[in-house]
């Protein structure tokens, strides 16, 4: 079972820097435009437009958001059709490996009247400039907090019952899978749950995973054990041959914030602060770690610790979003320079173009 429409993040800006994860959400497609040439906000408007005539012509589509500006888009997927759609601006430049991926460049520059651009030509290499040196100290920024969170981490991975934890892990395999094994090989589609953007972190769960038949809310602390869980669910699937839809953190690629088991129609996830969700179905769970497996006052018996943490890793994670807010701000006025510079007219003959090949292919 799957959304008619959903709304993923493939690309973050994380502790480790700018990551993406287009090569995984663009495995299965058979052919992806890759637009160029031009800055995001001419991108963003043109898939926005192209996506929206395309959804009429489809059950399912998939709109991927931009981190660096909230309200617009990286691409958009039809996942039926086989076919992306994908804004290929700096930095978003990936190597496609999927298996018979074809990439068609439509390179939007020829939509330019390079003369409006020409005046402008000191300010915009400034801008680039600036936008790249405030999302670098966004970076640090974030890898500081990363840092921070990781003492966090450590206070509650002390008090942990590893014994406890890996039984409810087990209980889960067992509820979700049984003995049931499939026999097909597994297929892992890998995302990130949400992105840290201008205007803070911003998710898309309950819309996600809405339509689910069961939905498991882990709450706990960090360190409590969440992701390492969600990482065995993941290899008992793949073992089992089920499909799997894995959502990365978006602070940190290397942990996992939620999977969803779509043969099953079931979503687990880490249902805490910046992504604190309360059950509102009546086939809603809640899977209290802190309660299940640390050891019992440890908020108490550590609190002036955790607290000055928790102001510390609030006060980076401030800092970051300040970095990114200036960048945002040039990539308005970016934005704004450049789409003075287009001819909308040839601009709507490419969309066009593209837009009526796919609807004649089906």
């Amino acid at each position: 079972m799957t959304a008619a429409e959903r709304h993923i993040y493939a690309a973050g800006n994380t502790a480790r820097g700018y990551r993406t994860l287009y090569e995984s959400v663009l495995a299965d497609m058979d052919r992806v435009y890759l637009l160029t040439g031009v800055v995001e906000g001419i991108t963003s408007a043109l898939i926005e437009k192209m996506g929206k005539e395309l959804q009429t012509r489809t059950d399912q589509v998939e709109w991927i958001h931009s981190p660096f500006m909230n309200g617009q888009f990286d691409g958009v997927v039809l996942p039926k059709r086989r076919v992306a759609i994908m804004d290929h601006s700096y930095p978003r430049v990936w190597r496609p490996k999927g298996p018979g991926l074809t990439e068609i460049h439509v390179n939007l520059q020829t939509a330019l009247i390079p003369d409006r651009l020409a005046p402008h030509r000191e300010q915009i290499a400034r801008w680039y400039e600036e936008i790249f040196r405030y999302n670098q100290q966004a970076y640090e920024a974030y890898g500081e907090a990363l840092r921070i969170h990781d003492e966090w981490e450590g206070i509650y991975i002390g008090s942990l019952d590893r014994e406890k934890a890996n039984q409810i892990t087990e209980e889960l395999k067992q509820q979700f899978f049984g003995s049931d094994k499939l026999g097909k090989t597994s297929r892992c589609r890998r995302m990130y749950l949400g992105a840290a953007t201008p205007a803070g972190p911003v998710d898309h769960i309950m819309k996600l995973t809405d339509h689910l038949e069961k939905r498991y809310f882990i709450k706990g602390r960090p360190g409590s054990g969440k992701s390492t869980m969600l990482k065995k669910l993941v290899s008992e699937a793949e073992r089992k041959g089920y499909d799997v839809e894995v959502y990365h953190c978006g602070l940190d690629p290397n942990s996992l914030d939620m999977v969803i088991f779509p043969e099953k129609s079931v979503a687990i996830f880490d249902s805490t602060a910046p992504h604190e969700y309360f059950p509102n179905k009546e086939t809603d769970e809640i899977i209290d770690m802190y309660t299940l497996a640390i050891t019992p006052g440890t908020d108490e018996r550590y609190s002036e610790e955790i607290e000055k943490i928790k102001t510390r890793y609030t006060k980076k994670v401030k800092e970051a979003t300040g970095y990114l807010v200036e960048a945002k701000n040039r990539r308005e006025q970016l934005n704004a320079v450049y789409l003075e510079a287009v001819d909308q007219t040839r601009l709507h003959a490419i969309g066009q173009e593209i837009t009526s090949v796919l609807m004649s292919d089906h």
